[in-house]
């Protein structure tokens, strides 16, 4: 087996650190997530609070479509986005380091390490809240998802749970995007930035404030606007598989 380490020059100092990842991952940290891929929080030399995800092993085609570098693989794409991001002026956690391993080869595990984000909520929290509660937040995540689509880039998997935010000293809403190794870059319609809002949870009346204020910040017409997410919601959750498992109603 083959191992190699792509590393922030800020944090080089935990290079050796972040070379036992592979052989102590299983054991150590406090595990956050386990589905396909796996992510826990680990406490790293200096104080530091970092997020491990690791991917896992890819199938054919996509074990040789990585490895031969025909497309760059998740966790390759998850170190490399950032820089795009935090130079638009849209936040998501510092990345540390990119590891892969190669077995005759081909990619194996690999794993993505950055900064922990700390004191952040999800947008999983709007699930039964009332409008009252949640106007604020939601009319805020439609002007943050308007700048991040007039800079030019869309998240491709934009659900409730990639979405963290906080609220500073001053009553300001701050948003950061994880998850990022499906991106898009370029221009964004309309009809797409709508459709790229389909998936978020919260009542209808939650839904309209923040397409209308995405509307607003991007000089579209607020009507036309909620009625395209309104249909492109719709059709989404009414061919959601698990729906019923959802904490709160869908009222489509």
């Amino acid at each position: 087996m083959k191992t190699t380490m792509l590393i922030n020059p800020k944090y080089e100092g935990l290079r050796r650190w972040l070379e036992t990842m592979p052989g102590k991952f299983c054991d150590e940290g406090r595990e956050i997530y386990n589905l396909r891929n796996v992510i826990k929080v680990m406490d790293a030399p200096g104080g530091l609070v970092l997020n491990v995800k690791r991917y896992h092993k890819p199938h054919f085609p996509n074990s040789l479509i990585y490895s031969l570098g025909l497309r760059k693989a998740k966790g390759r794409r998850a170190f490399e986005y950032p820089e795009r991001l935090l130079s638009a002026g849209i936040d998501t956690p510092e990345p540390v380091a990119y590891i892969e391993q190669r077995v005759a080869g081909l990619i194996d595990f690999s794993f993505f390490v950055s900064i922990q984000c700390s004191d952040c909520h999800t947008m999983y929290e709007v699930a039964n809240k009332s409008t009252a509660e949640c106007a604020a937040l939601m009319e805020a995540l439609g002007s943050f998802t308007a700048r991040m689509h007039d800079a030019r880039i869309m998240h491709l998997d934009y659900t409730p749970g990639n979405i963290l935010w906080f609220i500073d000293a001053d009553g300001t809403f701050h948003f950061s995007l994880v998850d990022i190794n499906r991106m898009r870059f370029g221009h964004v319609s309309m009809s797409e930035g709508c459709r790229n809002m389909k998936k978020m949870w919260g009542s209808r009346e939650l839904i309209a404030i923040m397409v209308r204020s995405y509307a607003r910040s991007r000089g579209f017409d607020e009507n036309a606007c909620e009625k395209e997410i309104m249909q492109q919601r719709r059709s989404f959750w009414i061919h959601y598989k698990d729906k019923d498992k959802l904490p709160f109603k869908i009222d489509v």
